[in-house]
């Protein structure tokens, strides 16, 4: 990849996140590379940001950072994440598996901080105590969550027979998950209906073969793609009178139902100190994966009332926010 290329995502990314804009000034202090498939205006990187400087960290006085984002093409992150390896970076931080992956195959020397859905089971650490290698950072544990979305989707509905499971299907840690919400299903005497989609175009196919189906509600399992089109989903949720789960709060803050995952801004910032500690002298393989102790349940009042659903009070009670 040519570096104009790049160049062009981390000039996007220095409007849209000034305090960390790329800096060339900065040449003696150590470089991040960042290998995102959102954009830096992304509420989560800014808390990634906001970490970095409590931790110390200036750019342009004692960090430099090289942004990159596939912005939810995930076949142009080996590339970026060469790119990356040739400006000979300091450490590279990796959102997500597919991320992960690319990074992980274009160097074994550079240390890699991630998150991952399932980085044991991706064979993405040989260990979660001690990753070894070049490469640590956070699970966000996809697969165990999933079941839970299915058993709080049966709270809210439980005359529930048919449900559409929407996901993106090249996602490298999607069949974890599924297979634990088919199992949670099973569990609920629910029917599932698979729906997958590659693109944003075919978003609006997936929920005309849900109506057609008559599915009954739709979960959305994790994927870059989702988070980037999120408020397409949540539109075409309540146009087509669908309740619709999803993995973080995105949904319900855009006008979807009901949210259930972990903490994704805890997450990004958790990422810093990985960051720091490495920067700092250890070793990548010598630091524990770390598991998410924060999750959080949304649910959308407004939008539940649109859909003639009641929410259980015992529900709402244990909702971290509602929204009204």
């Amino acid at each position: 990849m040519r570096r104009r290329d790049v160049i062009t995502s981390i000039v996007v990314a220095s409007v849209s996140w000034p305090a960390l804009s790329r800096a060339q000034s900065a040449k003696s202090a150590p470089r991040l590379g960042v290998l995102a498939q959102f954009s830096a205006a992304s509420r989560f990187y800014v808390e990634f940001g906001n970490a970095l400087r409590d931790l110390g960290y200036v750019e342009g006085q004692n960090l430099g950072i090289e942004f990159t984002s596939a912005a939810g093409s995930a076949d142009r992150l080996p590339g970026l994440a060469a790119e990356l390896v040739r400006l000979r970076v300091d450490v590279i931080v990796a959102s997500g598996s597919e991320a992960t992956l690319a990074a992980r195959k274009a160097t074994t020397t550079i240390p890699i901080v991630m998150t991952s859905s399932n980085p044991l089971g991706l064979g993405i650490v040989a260990s979660l105590a001690r990753p070894g290698g070049n490469i640590t950072g956070l699970s966000l544990l996809a697969p165990e969550v999933s079941g839970k979305r299915v058993e709080i989707l049966k709270q809210i509905l439980p005359g529930i027979t048919s449900v559409a499971v929407l996901l993106y299907p090249d996602d490298p840690g999607v069949a974890f998950s599924l297979k634990e919400t088919e199992a949670a299903a099973e569990l609920s005497a629910l029917k599932l209906q698979i729906l997958k989609v590659r693109d944003a175009a075919a978003l609006d196919n997936a929920f005309q073969v849900a109506t057609r189906e008559r599915v009954e509600a739709i979960i959305v399992l994790p994927a870059p793609l989702m988070n980037v089109q999120v408020r397409r989903i949540a539109e075409l949720a309540l146009k087509n009178r669908l309740p619709t789960i999803y993995f973080s709060d995105d949904l319900p803050k855009a006008g979807g139902l009901v949210s259930y995952g972990v903490s994704l801004p805890a997450i990004y910032r958790r990422l810093a100190y990985y960051v720091d500690r490495i920067l700092k002298g250890a070793k990548p393989g010598d630091l524990p994966i770390e598991l998410p102790t924060k999750f959080e349940l949304v649910i959308n009042l407004k939008t539940a009332r649109a859909l003639g659903i009641t929410i259980p009070q015992s529900l709402l009670l244990r909702a971290d926010d509602v929204i009204q």
